[in-house]
């Protein structure tokens, strides 16, 4: 691992120390780097706020079970294995789900898997999502993030598979279709 992946590390563990007892939105930079053991500079060279510090992390947790979708797994699959990453940094995700922030990890959740999922449309087509199935596509995972960040801040006592199966059967019918189409279910 590069000095600077290590770097965005250790400051990714101490903001997770910090949201063991100080709510997201009143945990400081100050907080973080003194954690971490780094100067501020450090900090600044490597995320612009603690929002995008949190939303890294997020992205080096679960970006790896998404790119197999469509490969060696389907959505539910890989729905499965995101929530339990998700179960596996509870204390993370409780505090970086609680936060409303505009930069929040809500937010950064809904555009990732919106891309994520644009993306594998044209990929796997070779065209953008018709205007009816765009719209249902933001429907659907504005609804999943909702419903995963309800699971998680109700203390995550259903299965992650469980879960992960009844977003999947929440998607709409004709997203759904489009998805077979494309062998993601």
């Amino acid at each position: 691992m590069e000095k600077q992946e290590k770097t965005r590390y250790k400051l990714a563990m101490a903001v997770k120390e910090c949201m063991k007892t100080t709510a997201v939105d009143k945990i400081t930079v100050k907080d973080i780097v003194e954690g971490a053991g780094v100067a501020r500079q450090t900090f600044y060279r490597n995320f612009l706020d603690k929002y995008d510090l949190i939303n890294w992390y997020f992205d080096k947790l679960v970006l790896a079970c998404f790119e197999e979708i469509g490969v060696s797994h389907t959505v539910e699959e890989s729905l499965t294995q995101k929530l339990r990453f998700i179960r596996e940094e509870k204390a993370f995700f409780m505090g970086a789900f609680r936060s409303d922030d505009r930069n929040s990890l809500r937010e950064h959740d809904f555009q990732l898997i919106l891309g994520f999922y644009q993306d594998l449309m044209v990929k796997k087509t070779g065209r953008q999502p018709q205007p009816d199935i765009r719209f249902l596509l933001e429907m659907y995972c504005q609804g999943s993030v909702y419903m995963t960040v309800k699971w998680i801040l109700g203390g995550m006592e259903e299965d992650p598979a469980q879960v992960a199966r009844k977003l999947v059967k929440a998607m709409p019918a004709k997203l759904e279709q489009v998805f077979a189409d494309m062998g993601l279910m």
